[in-house]
């Protein structure tokens, strides 16, 4: 915990300024609060009986103390000014590195790891993170001035009562102190459970089509309730002992105020000669005092629940940025352009290493060849793509592009040599025009109605309420057919040299197939292209055809050798048409 601490407050250093701002503005502000009680004292030593005000001293006392209370209140207020600006400043710059870390990290992380709690600590644990950050530091800081400055105070009107508030001070600190470690375990939980809800939730909704499909509604609401009760009860818990930490420290606080209030006020009338004689007023001011000391360790302890969930939070978000991101390849080769040959050596690969998936594989694709890929699902033909793209990296063998090996180009580069379609279409909120042009933001409108034209989308385009300038999302109502239009023109338009075809016309219904695949022939004349497809109607005129089964090429040649060989492939392609 005081690790993370640490590291919170080293990214506050860019704010510092804000910082000093907050300490001399909580300075100012608790130093002016404590002289109310002075001047509340001396007001009180004015009025001595009936009969015996002095209300020109009295008068004075108000005017100075209205005074106080204004320019106090105005620091107070400015304290709250700048610690919002360190706070929120400093959140989002945590925020902004965390979302670099996660550009920056290898697909097996997000593969690996559920979506809505990658989104639950970038969104939700940082925004607790911040309302954590405004109250403990606020309170810390104005806290620890009020109690050396009311010390100060007391010490000045009478030291044995001051030693005797000191002596019993820890009795509060004590208790705060065992509820703040039984509320950690249980805030730790919470912030653990809250993103496993929200990792749920997003499965569940994301997938809703699937979900009533098979009619799962009732066991997703019985999963969800179950983790839902788990939160709940880790929150209770949680919630539970910090929330006992303010009333049990004020109880304390209490039983030390009722001590000195009377063991000051035998001293006032005499009966106490042990501590010596000092006026009602002085009583009443020392009092106050005794008040504003023992408030810092309540307003602490209220806070406790915000500091744990906070903290919690921070460790959650850490954890991310301590996780090993790519390798950095800034030392490696660039490459602007490429003839497209391809070269898979004994390559091996696998994603859980007692799970061998991809064992010895070669592979050889020559500039403006159209590479096939089949086989049953699970053999490894995507994998393939992820490896030519090093979303993975191979454990061993080695990939060349041209001749020169993968490991030492740079991915963004490589990756610029591909355009790739994939089964799954992906579309963000903004116009059509925007999503066409993702991988060539300059583009004109000329080149990307061209593009459109070339995919078939143009048509459907324009029907839409303002064509290119319609503003889409993922759930705006477009088929799937009409999304998967989007990605291919969207990949026409940036006319790389090597293309990737996943199932790219899985969601297009036959007739528009068929121009799809003139388009792309006329797309894949003189690039490198690598095309798995399970209807294996559309991958006859492949240059060559490679037949994947556990990871092993157990195939290969053009479709008609393969059919006449009889073997896997034949078997393969005449249960597609059988019956």
């Amino acid at each position: 915990m005081k690790n993370t601490i640490v590291r919170i407050l080293n990214y506050s250093k860019p704010y510092r300024k804000y910082l000093v701002l907050t300490i001399i503005s909580a300075f100012i502000g608790v130093s002016l609060s404590l002289i109310v009680p002075v001047l509340i004292g001396e007001a009180v030593d004015y009025a001595v009986s009936i009969g015996q005000v002095d209300f020109v001293g009295l008068k004075k006392i108000v005017v100075i103390l209205i005074a106080v209370v204004l320019v106090s209140t105005l620091f107070q207020w400015l304290e709250g000014l700048f610690i919002n600006r360190l706070s929120f400043g400093t959140v989002k710059d945590l925020r902004s590195e965390l979302t670099a870390k996660l550009e920056k990290m290898p697909i097996s992380y997000i593969d690996g790891n559920a979506r809505g709690d990658i989104i639950a600590r970038v969104i939700s644990d940082i925004e607790i993170l911040s309302d954590g950050l405004l109250q403990g530091f606020a309170q810390l800081f104005t806290g620890l001035i009020t109690i050396l400055g009311t010390l100060v105070f007391m010490l000045t009107i009478n030291v044995k009562i001051t030693v005797l508030v000191v002596i019993l001070t820890p009795l509060s600190l004590l208790v705060a102190g065992k509820l703040t470690a039984l509320s950690h375990d249980a805030f730790q939980k919470q912030s653990k459970l809250r993103g496993d809800v929200g990792a749920l939730t997003e499965e569940l909704v994301g997938n809703q089509k699937i979900v009533k499909a098979f009619a799962y509604e009732d066991r997703a609401i019985d999963k969800f309730c179950s983790l839902n009760q788990e939160l709940a009860e880790a929150g209770r818990k949680a919630t539970f002992f910090a929330s006992l930490s303010n009333p049990s420290t004020r109880f304390v606080n209490s039983l030390i105020y009722a001590s000195v209030g009377t063991v000051g006020a035998l001293g006032s009338i005499g009966a106490f000669p042990l501590i010596g004689v000092m006026s009602v007023g002085k009583l009443a001011s020392f009092l106050a005092f005794s008040n504003q000391y023992t408030k810092p360790f309540n307003e602490i302890s209220g806070v406790i629940a915000e500091l744990q969930n906070a903290i919690s939070c921070a460790q959650r978000v850490f954890d991310v940025l301590d996780s090993p991101a790519e390798p950095d390849d800034s030392h490696c080769i660039q490459v602007d352009s490429c003839k497209g040959n391809l070269e898979l050596q004994d390559v091996s690969f696998s994603y859980v290493p007692e799970k061998p998936l991809i064992q010895h594989f070669s592979m050889n694709a020559k500039s403006g060849q159209k590479i096939a890929i089949v086989g049953p699902t699970g053999c490894g033909k995507s994998t393939i793509i992820n490896l030519l793209l090093r979303f993975y990296e191979i454990q061993s063998g080695q990939i060349l592009l041209d001749g020169i090996s993968t490991q030492t180009i740079t991915r963004d580069s490589l990756r610029s040599q591909f355009g790739m379609v994939l089964q799954e279409t992906w579309i963000f909120t903004g116009t059509v025009a925007e999503n066409i042009a993702y991988g060539k933001p300059n583009a004109t409108r000329e080149e990307i109605e061209k593009a459109s034209r070339s995919a078939h989308a143009h048509g459907f385009i324009k029907r839409l309420p303002n064509g290119y300038d319609t503003v889409i999302s993922d759930s705006s109502g477009l088929s799937q057919g009409q999304k998967q239009l989007l990605c291919i023109a969207r990949i026409m338009l940036t006319d790389p040299p090597m293309l990737i075809l996943d199932e790219a016309t899985s969601s297009i219904d036959l007739r528009t197939e068929h121009r799809i695949q003139k388009a792309f022939e006329t797309l894949m004349q003189g690039k490198t292209s690598f095309i798995i497809a399970h209807r294996l109607s559309t991958i006859k005129s492949a240059d060559h055809i490679l037949v994947m089964r556990d990871g092993n090429i157990i195939e290969q040649g053009t479709h008609e050798t393969l059919m006449q060989q009889g073997g896997f492939y034949a078997n393969l392609y005449q249960s597609q048409f059988a019956g």
